[in-house]
């Protein structure tokens, strides 16, 4: 089967190997699903195999298939964003002029738009002429996670392909294969997701000095506790995520103990992660977030 290299959404793999092998190209498609999936990689090889000249299995001997893996084929096009914050209408009309010619290599021209939610109304209305009138050998993909943003003029010319977020038994087979850490508290974190993964694992030393925090609660000291977080005074930009972190184990334990104290800490996160969007002094906040998860957890402790 094609798509060897990629983990997860195994129907989407025979749905679209099927489509090649039975001819049932459309000239539009779109890929959705939650960022980090794998969804740009599918585009890829679905274009590799519309391209080569010998499908309907990709050969990765013919002339298509080599200028395709040197990013040299006359045929396909990747458009995305310049800025990392939209695909304006220039770049629409870059593809309309490109996709005008005829094939060169292959019997069809193939185009992916990443990203594509973040196309300006501009752009899409641009697009949506060359949607309604595409030339019979063009293949135009769109790549998005928020279908919300596009026309619906936009999707109702194109089919659907929902991908699905990866499953914990995928994202651990990833992890193994490439010698990654892994505990059950970062798979809950990584939300199917190996962008999340390879993001968290640039970061794992940041998630071992909150596992220290974590088992400090029972232990040490509020003193001791505020000396040893200095990981989350500084982490202002991503604190969310760390917080989503603590969520996460502290769900967990309940799962395993159904101590109750556990859901109190899980409110006392999410409390602070209310204060902190609407602008609470951050210092202050992280200070309370401790002190108060670790009142939680010292029963003994006589609160004023």
């Amino acid at each position: 089967m094609n798509f060897d290299n990629i983990i997860g959404n195994d129907n989407i793999k025979v749905l679209l190997d099927n489509l090649i092998k039975t001819n049932s190209l459309v000239h539009s498609y779109m890929f959705i699903g939650t960022d980090g999936i794998g969804k740009v990689l599918f585009a890829n090889d679905f274009a590799k195999m519309i391209l080569c000249q010998n499908e309907p299995k990709v050969c990765n001997s013919c002339s298509s298939c080599i200028k395709f893996d040197s990013k040299n084929h006359p045929d396909f096009m990747q458009i995305d964003s310049e800025d990392g914050k939209s695909i304006k209408i220039n770049q629409i009309r870059l593809l309309q002029e490109k996709i005008s010619e005829k094939p060169i290599i292959s019997n069809k021209k193939v185009y992916i738009i990443n990203n594509s939610d973040l196309m300006t109304v501009e752009a899409q209305n641009c697009l949506l002429k060359t949607l309604e009138e595409p030339p019979e050998y063009a293949v135009i993909i769109l790549v998005l996670s928020n279908e919300n943003k596009l026309l619906s003029t936009i999707k109702s010319r194109c089919t659907k392909i929902a991908f699905q977020k990866l499953t914990n038994n995928e994202l651990m087979k990833y992890a193994n294969s490439n010698n990654l850490e892994l505990n059950s508290s970062l798979l809950s974190v990584c939300d199917g997701s190996i962008s999340k993964l390879l993001n968290l694992q640039t970061n794992i030393e940041s998630y071992n000095l909150l596992d220290d925090i974590i088992a400090s609660f029972s232990n040490d000291n509020i003193i001791d506790i505020w000396n040893k977080s200095e990981i989350l005074y500084k982490s202002k930009d991503n604190i969310i995520q760390l917080l989503e972190y603590f969520n996460n184990v502290f769900l967990e334990k309940l799962k395993n103990t159904k101590d109750t104290k556990y859901i109190s800490a899980i409110k006392i996160i999410e409390d602070t992660k209310n204060k902190l969007s609407n602008n609470a002094n951050y210092d202050m906040c992280i200070d309370n977030l401790l002190l108060q998860i670790w009142e939680e957890f010292n029963e003994g402790y006589s609160r004023s």
